[in-house]
Formats: C-alpha cells, sequence, structure tokens
C-alpha cells in the first residue's frame, strides 16, 4: 500500500535536474579558509549545493562536534560569493532557528535525530510555515517504518520539498562497510513513497573513500536520485572522518566515472526479452511458494513429534548445522553468504511459529 505526502519537486533553480543531484562539501566546516577553498573547488568541477556540517553529533564526548552556529557566516559566503545552495545538519529548534535567520537552503535530519520521534516533532514544530527544502536521513536502526514516521511528521507540518537520504545502518560487527547499506530499506521506501527523491549518503556508508565509487554506482544503478558526498581541500587533515572524505579532483573523477542507466525500455525487442526472462522468473518463484508450503507442513508434524515427546521447540544444534551446511552450499553454488543467511533464518522463524502454533494447541 502506497503511502500518500503532500510534495512538490524537490528541484533548485539554476541545478540541473538530470540524474544525479550531487551534494558535497567537508564532513565538518573547520574554518573560514577551509570553508571557502573547498567551496572554490568544487564550483570549478560543477557542484551546485554545498553540504557542511556544523553540529556534529559525536559518539564519544572530546572529540570534535563542530564549530556551531560561528560557521553560518562562512556558508554564508559560500552562497553570496560562489552562488552555490548551501546545507547543514539540524538536530534541535535551536538549530532550525540559527540556520534560517542565516538563510541556509537546505536542511537535513541526521540518523540520531531520524530515530527519536520527540525530536523530529520539535523540529517539524518549529518549522511550520517554514519554505524549505528538508532531507531526512534514515534512522541508525534498520526499521523503514521510523523512517516513514519521520518524512511524515515533517510533511504534515507542512514542509512539502523533502528527499530522504540513505546513509547506511549501523550493526555490532564488524563488516566491509561503516554502516550497512541494506539496500532492502531504502528500496521499500521507494515503493511505498515512489514520488519522494532517495539520495545516496556514500561517505557514511563506506567510512572509507576506496569503496566510494562502487557504492554510489548501485546507487545509480537502483534509480536512486543523487549522491550527497564528503569531499575536504585537504582530507588528510580534516577534523573528522578523515579517511571517507574526497578531494574536489577525485570526487569529479568518480562523477565521470559512473554509469547512468535508463529506469524505461524503449527498444520493443529488448522489452520482450526482459518480459520472456521475467516469466521465467516468475515460474520459479510460484515453484519456491509450493516448496514452502510443504516445507512448513513437514515443520508442522515435527511441532506434532515434539510437543507428544515433550520436546523443546529449539534445536540450536540442529540449527548450525543446517546454517553450515547451507553457507557451504552457497559457495559452491556461487551464492551470496550473507543472502543465504537471511534466507535460512527467515525459514527457519516461520518454521518456529508454525511449531508454536502446534504446540498452543
Amino acid at each position: 500500500m502506497k503511502i500518500a505526502l503532500k510534495l512538490e519537486k524537490f528541484e533548485f533553480k539554476g541545478v540541473s535536474s538530470e540524474r544525479p543531484l550531487i551534494m558535497a562539501g567537508p564532513c565538518s566546516a573547520e574554518n573560514e579558509e577551509q570553508v571557502m577553498e573547498t567551496g572554490r573547488q568544487l564550483k570549478e568541477i560543477g557542484v551546485q549545493i554545498y553540504r557542511a556540517g556544523l553540529w556534529k553529533p559525536r559518539t564519544r564526548p572530546d572529540t570534535f562536534e563542530g564549530v556551531g552556529k560561528e560557521g553560518l557566516p562562512w556558508l554564508k559566503r559560500i552562497k553570496d560569493e560562489l552562488g552555490m545552495y548551501t546545507a547543514t545538519e539540524v538536530a534541535n529548534v535551536w538549530h532550525v532557528y540559527d540556520a534560517l535567520k542565516a538563510g541556509i537552503d537546505i536542511i537535513w535530519l541526521g540518523a540520531r535525530t531520524t530515530a527519536n520521534p520527540f525530536a523530529v516533532q520539535e523540529i517539524a514544530d518549529s518549522l511550520k510555515g517554514v519554505d524549505i527544502p528538508v532531507m531526512i536521513k534514515n534512522p541508525i536502526n534498520p526499521d523503514v517504518e521510523l523512517w516513514i514516521g519521520a518524512i511524515e511528521r515533517l510533511n504534515r507540518a507542512g514542509i512539502r520539498k523533502m528527499a530522504a537520504i540513505h546513509r547506511g545502518f549501523s550493526i555490532y560487527n564488524r563488516t566491509l562497510y561503516r554502516n550497512n547499506p541494506q539496500w532492502e530499506i531504502p528500496i521499500e521506501l521507494k515503493r511505498l513513497i515512489p514520488e519522494l527523491p532517495i539520495l545516496t549518503d556514500p561517505s557514511h556508508i563506506c567510512g572509507s573513500r576506496d569503496l566510494l565509487f562502487e557504492v554510489s554506482q548501485k546507487a545509480m544503478d537502483l534509480d536512486f536520485d543523487g549522491l550527497i558526498i564528503e569531499s575536504h581541500c585537504n582530507p588528510e587533515k580534516a577534523l573528522s572522518d578523515a579517511q571517507q572524505q574526497l578531494t574536489p579532483e577525485n570526487l569529479n573523477k568518480l562523477i565521470h566515472r559512473l554509469v547512468l542507466r535508463s529506469a524505461t525500455i524503449q527498444n520493443n525487442v529488448l522489452l520482450s526479452t526482459l518480459e520472456d526472462l521475467r516469466h521465467e522468473i516468475d515460474k520459479y518463484d510460484d515453484k519456491l511458494m509450493d516448496i514452502f508450503e510443504h516445507r512448513m507442513a513437514v515443520a508442522r508434524k515435527i511441532g506434532e513429534y515434539k510437543k507428544q515427546n515433550n520436546i523443546t521447540i529449539l534445536q540450536t544444534s540442529r540449527w548450525d548445522e543446517i546454517l553450515r551446511d547451507k553457507i557451504i552450499q552457497a559457495a559452491r553454488k556461487g551464492l551470496g553468504e550473507e543472502f543465504i543467511i537471511k534466507v535460512f533464518r527467515a525459514i527457519h522463524e516461520e518454521s518456529i511459529n508454525h511449531q508454536t502454533k502446534v504446540m498452543n494447541e
């Protein structure tokens, strides 16, 4: 079921409407010289929207938490002297008031703020009657409903120019990424609110500049609308997140490497071939549904046997054995380990649900 919002086009005068929309700038505005030099270099490569953090929500105290409103005049110089739009993160109503007073063009809510409905509502209330574009980063935890809730609160406050930012999700275990992209969540958001633009933040997903192109290209392949990416005139000396920032020169190279694909098919031969392949996929999906049905029927029989013999539902050693075996099989068949783990965890959970029903009958 689609979610209805009152939205206007997320566009800016003088900024190209073609994909990808690029917003770039340093993780943190550190000093006036750094802000202006980065802005000049970004302007040279065609970036028209300058992003910079002023208030930085840090996990630990005694780390650089941004210059705060001291940096607002620097962003005003970016706007006045370079003719660029400016964007910054806000986390409370005081940030909102200061940003609006300084003429900031775009604001965004960070992942920690999105995760707090009270904070979102306070910011939404402070924006009533204000015509400013607002971007909402996904919450730190992988919860599409929480993300949608923040978007709805702002929309009901009268914000019409909106975009979502996919910046990945926090996980306990270390992976290749700083924040796991979990693409299925922004894809679900796109399905539920197709008219809402989605920008990907590869900087916060990757945590390393070496991975930025791969994630940026995937965002384009998924037909997302743009990138909000961190760029610094001297990344090695950055006061925050140095390892994930690019020089404007290297950002320009990344942008020009991107392959942009069409979301529509004009060629009838290609369309016919694709429809044939989709039909083949549909047949396999129907077979999967039949297999799931039969598998759960067996799970119910197992549940009945356990009930009759007073055996617990969960057999941890058996589950560990299944998972190890399927991971080995996946490698042989060219299937991703993470994919197989997710699939069999879901199957195992559904089997437990069926056995629980039997136990309670």
